[in-house]
């Protein structure tokens, strides 16, 4: 009978790292690109569509103090990582770590929960990019895709009683996305650099054009009293604000997926992945400060007239003679989605990758593109899994399944981490999380928090999700297990 909990032992998976030639993933990523990825996974829908959500809603303007709660349990989390990319620089993120410290059923668990926070989330992305495209075909051409195919056949326009029957625009970006990956990780890569440089950009021209249009009433009380609603303003508002914002740090973990690609991951993860988180809570900070001062926080609500493409409302109404950035904000929030489609893509790829090189799924995932060094029939597969939901699935169930399924991956990093310490103390560890096991102890108490923000629904959908990947795995996996040597 199998071993359900058998490890795969570290020696193994550091001789892995270094095998080179034609069926191995090559190494071609330097810091910078490294820290493009980050960023790149980082600045999407998070920073132009949650912030306002959560201060209309939940937090007001404490939704700075949201952004600043969510970093702080990433950053544990990310400490986490870097000291298990930096030892083990190999695909697979948190699944290879867990497969390393927990036992093969551990490491199913986190690989299958990574599809949540990878494909899903890149799903989710893909069906917010198509509805920026419709807004900026309106803004600029006066064109609009019909409802019907933009839109999930469980959607139904409220004013024509259309019903909508597939995404062609997102089902569109990630073709396009999936071409460029299959072409290999460099140009991927260098795509994923300019479209950073783009957005990036913007965002800090609206951080400083709006900075001078702030009205200081609108921050005169940054947390709004409780309306005796749980997570309805208060502090318990910001605590459930934290749980919606968390969603644009989601992908900052992708870095790690990308080890196995890096020239120097024992220098390259660290930066890629604490230098992108730092730089963008800086900056989710910054214009979170900036939104909710332009515009009462109130605008923002379900019933706001705000709620909707909220930066661009804050300008056209709060920032007269800058009509025009209006325009800008939605390329930026196109170019955000783009880069957050890729570098999911890329990580889910590699999750694939690894799984399917030790025998948990199908042999075909772990193929290497003869000339392209890229798991190209992995890229094409993952294409037709999201194309599926992103084409047919409303957005708003992928998200929160996405959210949930990442502090899952990060709750059991942190863990893992406290686990390798006992286990192999004496492992040649380039980075060291700080103050073990304080640390990741406050990872997974953080990141438990902002689960328990999510609501019951969310925690159903994640046990119904995990269940079909036992099926998966006893079906499958473990007789086709490396580790418990079964062929």
């Amino acid at each position: 009978m199998a071993n359900l909990f058998a490890k795969k032992s570290l020696d193994i998976i550091l001789k892995e790292s270094k095998e080179t030639g034609e069926k191995t993933l090559k190494r071609t990523l330097g810091s910078p690109a490294l820290l493009a990825l980050g960023i790149g996974a980082i600045i999407g829908a998070g920073i132009f569509v949650r912030t306002a959500a959560a201060a209309g809603n939940h937090a007001g303007p404490g939704v700075m103090w949201s952004y600043i709660i969510a970093g702080i349990g990433c950053a544990f989390a990310g400490l986490c990582y870097v000291e298990f990319a930096s030892m083990i620089p190999i695909a697979g993120s948190a699944y290879t770590y867990s497969y390393a410290t927990m036992g093969e059923l551990i490491a199913w668990i986190i690989g299958w929960d990574l599809i949540l926070e990878y494909a899903l989330g890149a799903a989710c992305v893909a069906i917010a990019w198509s509805e920026y495209l419709n807004k900026l075909c309106e803004h600029y051409f006066g064109l609009t895709i019909p409802y019907a195919f933009c839109h999930s056949p469980f959607q139904i326009d409220p004013s024509t009683g259309v019903h909508g029957i597939i995404n062609i625009p997102a089902v569109f970006i990630l073709g396009l996305l999936t071409i460029i990956l299959i072409r290999g990780t460099k140009e991927s890569a260098n795509v994923n650099s300019i479209i950073v440089v783009v957005k990036v950009l913007i965002v800090l021209a609206f951080i400083a054009f709006g900075w001078h249009f702030i009205n200081p009433v609108n921050h005169a009380v940054i947390v709004p009293p409780n309306t005796g609603e749980t997570g309805v303003f208060g502090w318990s508002g910001v605590l459930r604000g934290a749980g919606i914002v968390f969603f644009a740090y989601v992908g900052f973990d992708a870095v790690s997926t990308a080890a196995q690609e890096a020239k120097d991951p024992q220098k390259g993860m660290p930066i890629g992945i604490l230098g992108s988180l730092a730089f963008c809570t800086v900056l989710y900070i910054l214009f979170s400060y900036v939104l909710t001062g332009i515009a009462n926080y109130k605008d923002f609500s379900v019933t706001g007239p705000g709620h909707e493409a909220a930066v661009a409302y804050a300008i056209t109404h709060y920032m007269p003679g800058y009509e025009w950035f209006a325009g800008l904000i939605t390329i930026a929030i196109l170019a955000g989605f783009s880069s957050v489609i890729l570098v999911m893509l890329l990580g889910q790829s590699r999750v694939f990758f690894s799984m399917s090189k030790d025998g948990l799924l199908p042999k075909v995932f772990s193929e290497v593109h003869p000339k392209f060094n890229t798991p190209a029939k992995a890229n094409a597969w993952l294409f037709f899994l999201v194309g599926i939901f992103a084409a047919f699935v409303p957005g708003d169930i992928v998200g929160d399944m996405t959210s949930i399924g990442t502090l899952f991956a990060f709750i059991l990093v942190s863990i893992g981490v406290v686990i390798m310490r006992k286990t192999n103390p004496d492992a040649p560890r380039p980075f060291k999380v700080p103050l073990v096991p304080v640390i990741p102890i406050l990872g997974v108490v953080v990141c438990g928090f902002m689960i328990f923000g999510l609501g019951w629904e969310n925690w159903t959908r994640l046990i119904a999700w995990l269940a079909i990947g036992f099926v998966i795995y006893f079906g499958y996996s473990v007789r086709n297990s490396h580790v418990n040597n079964v062929k």
